[in-house]
């Protein structure tokens, strides 16, 4: 099955160019920083990248899903996954809420403004004892006259500390069990009883801000309901869907990157009276590891297809997760050890992909919750 298009090709070219000039020549100072400054995403938001899949009514470029895996993955070619991740989170994993259970009012209201990138978005579900097992929110909001009143903590929030509008996901059936009772709520930024509790320093991911999140008697409109009330929980797991189909794009093209740099250096190094890229063994190794990421690449592109012709497809997304999680990590760890000492200085970007890489078996849903629910559904 043919995936992409002479389209699809001129978009990887120009997300190409973009990212020679605009972010890998800066990466390094945003990593200082800890986060991707604002006037890039405003660029991109320019560029129509922001908001492929939503409608032009609203600033959209109405592509297709597979349009929008083809650009994840063509992003995920930088070196800077903390940027990367800056971007997809915009973009796949929190204002599809707004997109998919917005009504016409809250589209209009902020939508052309997340699409523009004058706006960013983060997505506040993962707590402290709850991360893939969403029924273990404990976050609550309490009807109060024409308001909802938030109390609970959010944490490992990705734009958590530079977002302008979060999607919060909150209990608001105390008696209901389980996932039953959870609502989402918008949230802006400065609303009184919200507040960022400390932005997290983490082990990679250092151009990308994530933070905790406090709500302390944190007062929200009823129109800022997102969807029906106590329907919440089928909209954060419709969602992740699309999560992790973002989250293997980018795990494929880190390894891709990866592969590419490691071929590059055993090419040129030299030891052992010759070149790395002599070496049978060498060879062999970087060749198995791209067969595999190939492989990958195109399950990653059947998932695309799957979502875009609206097949159900938990079973294929859990397998490309787990997959793509555990084979970047593999990737990294050969590509690092094939550069020697120089792959343990954070002056190479082989070093600093293999911090970046190591979440992407842990964040939307850890390998082992993804097998789980791939196991759930395996029938021979």
């Amino acid at each position: 099955m043919i995936y992409t298009t002479p389209e699809h090709e001129a978009l990887r070219e120009q997300v190409a160019r973009f990212l020679e000039k605009e972010v890998e020549p800066h990466g390094e100072k945003w990593e200082a920083q800890g986060f991707t400054p604002r006037e890039v995403l405003r660029k991109m938001g320019q560029l129509g990248w922001l908001g492929m899949t939503y409608s032009s009514e609203y600033g959209g470029a109405e592509a297709d899903f597979m349009t929008s895996v083809v650009f994840q993955e063509a992003l995920s070619r930088s070196t800077f996954g903390g940027f990367i991740v800056t971007v997809l989170v915009h973009t796949d994993m929190a204002s599809p809420h707004l997109v998919h259970a917005g009504n016409e009012e809250q589209k209009e209201k902020y939508l052309p403004s997340l699409i523009s990138g004058e706006k960013i978005s983060a997505v506040g579900v993962s707590e402290p004892d709850a991360g893939s097992d969403v029924a273990g929110i404990r976050t609550n909001a309490k009807r109060d006259g024409n308001d909802y009143v938030i109390n609970g903590t959010k944490m490992f929030i990705t734009n958590g500390v530079h977002a302008d509008l979060y999607f919060v996901a909150a209990k608001t059936d105390p008696e209901a069990k389980g996932s039953r009772g959870i609502s989402m709520f918008i949230v802006e930024k400065g609303t009184p009883g919200f507040s960022v509790g400390r932005s997290l320093n983490k082990h990679g991911w250092h151009s990308s801000d994530t933070a905790e999140l406090i709500f302390d008697n944190c007062r929200v409109p009823a129109e800022n309901l997102l969807g029906e009330e106590n329907r919440g929980f089928y909209a954060v797991m419709q969602n992740f869907q699309i999560e992790r189909i973002a989250l293997g794009a980018m795990a494929v093209g880190h390894a891709l990157t990866a592969l590419k740099l490691t071929t590059q250096w055993v090419k040129e190094r030299k030891a052992f009276g010759g070149h790395l890229f002599d070496k049978q063994v060498i060879r062999q190794r970087l060749s198995m590891l791209a067969a595999k990421t190939e492989a990958a690449r195109s399950y990653l592109y059947h998932c695309a297809w799957l979502v875009n012709e609206n097949k159900e497809c938990v079973k294929e997304v859990s397998m490309l997760k787990a997959l793509t999680g555990e084979l970047v990590n593999e990737v990294m760890y050969t590509c690092q050890q094939f550069h020697g000492g120089m792959g343990y200085m954070r002056e190479t970007p082989i070093e600093r992909l293999v911090r970046d890489a190591r979440v992407l078996a842990v964040g939307g849903g850890a390998t082992e919750v993804m097998l789980e629910e791939v196991a759930k559904r395996l029938y021979f």
